[in-house]
């Protein structure tokens, strides 16, 4: 009853390293959601343009203007966010591609 609990350590994580190959896959993928993102932003937007706000109330109109503005946003955020990893996965990518090529060289 008063015995812990003895577990197994699974502490067992391998690191894998990068490569160029993981990279640009990693780049596609990230570069195809942003652009999903982007275009779920762009119907968001238009729907919202489409559909104007019913309303005489002063209060409804900024409330229903700061939600959408803020919806848009946060889309348009995310797209900005897959499409600079996406950047920066390639460009890493890059760079290990043009090290193993040095490496080569000098070897």
């Amino acid at each position: 009853m008063n015995e812990p609990n003895i577990r197994p350590s699974t502490d067992t994580y391998k690191q894998v390293r990068a490569n160029p190959l993981r990279c640009i896959t990693g780049s596609i993928i990230s570069g195809g959601l942003s652009f999903a993102i982007y275009s779920l932003m762009i119907v968001i937007a238009t729907d919202f343009a489409n559909k104007p706000i019913h309303s005489q109330n002063p209060i409804v109109w900024k409330i229903s203007s700061a939600v959408r503005t803020l919806i848009v946003g946060v889309v348009g955020l995310g797209t900005g966010i897959f499409a600079l990893v996406a950047l920066g996965l390639l460009a890493l990518g890059i760079q290990l591609w043009f090290q193993q090529l040095t490496k080569t060289k000098n070897s």
